[in-house]
């Protein structure tokens, strides 16, 4: 609706996982590395934590960019509020095994041994994302997802298994020993902070279609101040933002804006 209004070729700030508008703060950028480098060294286990909404899936989205398709088979999970059997059925799912609806655990268990296997033989690396882990409420899932680690050979494991998940998927695991154990990469991702606010703005911008500096710097400080720096709550009020100023047919963002904008959210 606002597009045209502000020079845009699209929305900027959507909520959705689109590794386009992935704005590389100094955390996202190493978060995103450290998964890369456990992929791509088989590291075995590694996880990702962060607050509701700073960005943790759309780094999961990014891998599936960074990792060729001819080197690696990647399986999503992002509902993981499953139990321990339904949750490997997923994953053979996500890994295109067929009729694996129908097989009895340890025949699943056989079919992921061999798709395991036999990418090995094809020289492509297993990898197996779950999204939103901290949603699993058995302890037995958690159980299922470590012991998928044991299947591996002598020098290496035979599948990556990333975690992401909120804050209270670190206190779950450290509740776990065995899991925590075989963690070799761990990584707390944090809000943004006022400069780096102030650049994801910016870029998205940029990748929408337009350098115009439409954001005040008062009216960045209040975005930053409300959000709380969670990349989430920035698209939200920014793109209310756009439309407010779009309503009011104002070449700028201002505090006067962004303030009507913040105050149509809380109520």
């Amino acid at each position: 609706m606002y597009e045209v209004h502000w020079g845009l070729k699209e929305k900027p700030f959507e909520n959705t996982p689109d590794p386009r508008f992935i704005y590389h703060s100094h955390e996202h950028l190493e978060a995103a590395t450290r998964l890369t480098y456990a992929v791509e060294e088989r590291k075995g286990a590694a996880m990702l934590t962060g607050e509701y909404g700073c960005g943790k899936t759309v780094i999961s989205r990014l891998l599936f960019d960074i990792l060729p398709k001819s080197k690696y088979e990647i399986g999503l999970v992002t509902n993981p509020l499953l139990s321990h059997k339904d949750l490997l059925q997923e994953i053979c799912v996500q890994l295109g095994i067929k009729n694996s609806t129908e097989l009895p655990k340890p025949q699943m268990l056989t079919a992921l041994n061999e798709r395991f296997y036999d990418n090995v033989k094809k020289n492509r690396d297993t990898v197996i994302i779950i999204d939103e882990a901290q949603a699993i409420e058995d302890i037995r899932t958690y159980e299922e997802l470590r012991l998928l680690l044991n299947f591996q050979l002598n020098e290496r494991f035979l599948i990556t298994l990333i975690l992401i998940g909120q804050p209270e998927l670190r206190e779950k695991i450290n509740e776990l020993e065995q899991f925590k154990q075989r963690l070799a990469i761990k990584y707390h991702l944090n809000p943004l902070n006022r400069e780096d606010t102030e650049k994801y703005i910016e870029h998205r911008l940029k990748i929408a279609g337009t350098e115009k500096e439409i954001f005040s710097d008062k009216t960045v400080g209040l975005i930053w101040e409300y959000s709380e720096g969670i990349p989430r709550v920035v698209n939200t009020v920014c793109d209310m933002c756009l439309l407010t100023g779009f309503i009011k047919r104002q070449d700028e963002v201002n505090e006067e804006i962004a303030k009507k904008a913040i105050l149509d959210l809380n109520q």
